[in-house]
């Protein structure tokens, strides 16, 4: 159990049901949900990566996560834990990073889902896009200067991307950049910034008013520390992933050494690739929402009776176990073959348009049915399907709509754009 004495204690004080208790502590006896033998992809260190992670998620999360969802208040202690568990950097290799293969990379992201969506999504900027931003567009000074201390996370950062005016069509993005001197001056505005209120690294992209083109700009701001110009504030009243503190940005002439600009960075096309890097880990992260959805529900319906009988016995009850499974099986295989393309160097977009658009929509499915099945305690977190059944909602959105990647696999398969 986790000796976060915050967690703990308001987890005691909610009183929550000896039933819902039940519930939690029986999930464990469903976890790996694998009805067509995923595992048998797996090797023997990643069976024990995800092993490890899956009982960091019984042992540390499922008992406290609920005080920061219902608080909205950052999971500080949980992130600590997580770190210590080596597996931040992912697949990058060096610069203390664990050099993971895609698969295990994939699992881990899966079990944190599994766990809760506001971990999941810190995983996925922090270690699963901003890491590999850093490994893949980084002059090797800024890879030793950054990399180790957010492996350690000891730096916690944040991906600056989307703006107010331009959601799915970032590709117009108006924050500016120019050259004055031994620095780069920004000025406008992004919305939606997980950690963007107290990360110690944001990577900001902006348009560079020389040369139209797109560049990605680290600010270093230590945390709570102020940089002049750079202006956060936390956005509230979120019913998904309330334990990532998304922030409203106004960048004010903020001034940032030309040495902090990425050199990889140059044309939206690089963004791209860390997008479909991203798009990746989040794709798994919805296989981890269905498969925790699946868990609870099975084994709430297992225990709970009705009109003289547990609820599994009821033929509507294992219609939607049935097609829950099939859900999460077709996600368990799109996702094992896209870290297969990922470790072969062959993945591209749409690939992973594809897999985050079956996965969001999959996900959807599966936590509605489980929501619906155990009726008014659906909306209790306590149970945690209330917790996943809101957190896909936010996953659905970000990182594109299943329309957006809709039509990043139309444009592949007819070759032409319907994008303006």
């Amino acid at each position: 159990m986790s000796t976060d004495v915050r967690s703990s204690n308001a987890d005691a004080a909610t009183g929550a049901a000896p039933h819902s208790r039940a519930v939690t502590s029986d999930i464990g006896r469903y976890r790996h949900t694998d009805f067509f033998a995923m595992s048998d992809f797996l090797t023997e260190d990643e069976r024990a990566s995800r092993d490890a992670v899956s009982a960091f998620v019984d042992d540390e999360i499922l008992p406290n996560i609920n005080h920061y969802v219902e608080n909205a208040e950052f999971p500080f202690p949980l992130v600590s834990r997580w770190a210590e568990l080596g597996f931040v950097g992912g697949s990058v290799k060096g610069y203390g990073c664990p050099g993971l293969t895609p698969l295990a990379e994939g699992v881990i992201a899966m079990q944190l889902a599994r766990g809760d969506g506001s971990i999941a999504l810190i995983n996925s900027v922090h270690s699963g896009l901003n890491c590999h931003v850093i490994d893949m567009l980084g002059s090797e000074e800024q890879k030793q200067r950054w990399l180790p201390s957010m492996a350690r996370c000891e730096k916690l950062s944040a991906f600056a991307l989307t703006e107010p005016d331009h959601g799915s069509d970032v590709v117009r993005m108006s924050t500016s950049a120019h050259r004055d001197g031994d620095h780069w001056v920004l000025n406008g505005a992004k919305r939606w910034i997980g950690l963007g209120s107290f990360a110690d690294l944001v990577l900001v992209w902006a348009r560079d008013e020389d040369d139209g083109g797109v560049g990605c700009f680290v600010i270093e701001r230590g945390g709570q520390e102020e940089v002049e110009g750079y202006h956060a504030t936390v956005m509230t009243r979120k019913t998904a992933m309330r334990a990532m503190l998304n922030a409203d940005i106004r960048l004010e002439n903020v001034r940032v050494p030309v040495e902090n600009r990425l050199p990889g960075a140059t044309t939206f096309a690089d963004c791209n690739r860390c997008l479909t890097k991203s798009r990746q880990s989040i794709a798994w992260d919805g296989l981890g929402h269905a498969i925790a959805a699946y868990e609870s529900a099975l084994a709430y319906v297992l225990q709970r009776e009705q009109f003289g009988r547990p609820l599994a016995k009821f033929q509507l009850i294992q219609d939607k176990l049935a097609n829950m499974v099939a859900d999460i099986t077709g996600m368990q295989m799109v996702c094992v073959r896209l870290a297969q393309l990922q470790a072969e160097g062959r993945v591209k977009l749409e690939h992973a348009a594809l897999a985050k658009l079956q996965t969001a929509a999959g996900a959807r499915r599966v936590c509605a049915m489980a929501r619906d099945m155990l009726g008014g305690n659906g909306v209790l977190l306590d149970y945690h399907v209330a917790r996943h059944h809101s957190d896909v909602e936010g996953l659905y959105t970000f990182e594109g709509t299943d329309t957006v990647q809709a039509l990043i696999v139309g444009r592949a398969v007819t070759g032409m754009s319907a994008f303006v």
